[in-house]
């Protein structure tokens, strides 16, 4: 029951009304018997100068940012994590002694759902695309030891400007570009490849596959950040290549219960999170 003394978390985004983080979140607060609701609140681009002061004054307790303002609220925040800084995107703000503090976890949920099934000591990373989620998923990588990372990408310019920020930011240098039409040729020297591309989004399930399949084999480790559908044709065709596969619920969930610690501090489980999710998805 919402009472004069709930505490108020929400996700800001335009669209928002498809977010499913409200289920994910709520689900856990009547588990943990929590006095805590999880809202969506859409904003207007001209309306970001006004947000951070006004949740502070209506005492909202945190914030999460999906498309498109990841980039745009941090010049209004207090303070700023230093991962979420390099990677120039915040996914999490926390208002805590009116202070407004942004973080990214969207790495931080990538690497997590990885790690559940392969190490990424030593590994070559293939990544499929350069925009906004492979800023922050690179970056993580980097920073857990892999080997080498490749990113594919149809525009070379974007592509090379994450890697001069990787670069630039990591202190590491073994990075390469290659068009992502010529990915799915060097994957016998791939381990992980991980697919931030929106291809083969609901509702196009039906596309061809971000990149050619015919190589992936039983050596390879196949994430799709994609969630809706919970699995996607890339991933169907590694499954049957025998691949091991991850869904993008798990960096979905990840990420999550990452922003849900920043805000409560307590831990959820990850199956409050992934039942609420499945039965959105559904």
């Amino acid at each position: 029951m919402i009472t004069g003394k709930t505490n108020v978390i929400g996700v800001i985004g335009n669209p928002i009304e498809h977010s499913l983080s409200p289920p994910m979140h709520n689900a856990a607060y009547d588990e943990m018997d929590m006095d805590y609701v999880y809202v969506a609140f859409r904003i207007e681009k001209e309306d970001i100068s006004k947000l951070i002061e006004s949740a502070k004054v209506m005492n909202i307790r945190g914030l999460n940012v999906t498309i498109p303002y990841k980039t745009d609220v941090i010049e209004y925040l207090d303070e700023v994590d230093e991962t979420a800084r390099r990677i120039n995107a915040v996914n999490t703000i926390s208002f805590k002694d009116k202070v407004a503090k942004g973080y990214n976890t969207d790495g931080t949920g990538a690497v997590k759902s990885i790690e559940k099934y392969t190490t990424l000591e030593a590994k070559n990373v293939l990544v499929l695309g350069a925009g906004g989620a492979s800023k922050a998923i690179t970056f993580t990588l980097i920073n857990n030891n892999i080997n080498k990372l490749t990113i594919a990408n149809r525009s070379r310019e974007n592509a090379c400007k994450l890697i001069d920020n990787l670069k630039r930011e990591c202190n590491f240098d073994n990075i390469e570009f290659i068009p992502i039409g010529e990915a799915g040729d060097i994957l016998g020297d791939v381990d992980i490849i991980i697919n931030t591309t929106p291809i083969g989004m609901y509702p196009n399930v039906d596309v061809d596959t971000p990149i050619e399949t015919g190589n992936i084999n039983e050596n390879h480790v196949v994430m799709d950040i994609i969630y809706n559908p919970l699995e996607t044709k890339l991933l169907r065709q590694a499954r049957k290549n025998g691949a091991t596969t991850i869904s993008g619920t798990n960096m979905l969930i990840n990420q999550g219960i990452t922003a849900f610690e920043i805000f409560t501090g307590k831990t959820p489980s990850y199956e409050s999170f992934e039942k609420a999710l499945l039965e959105q998805l559904k």
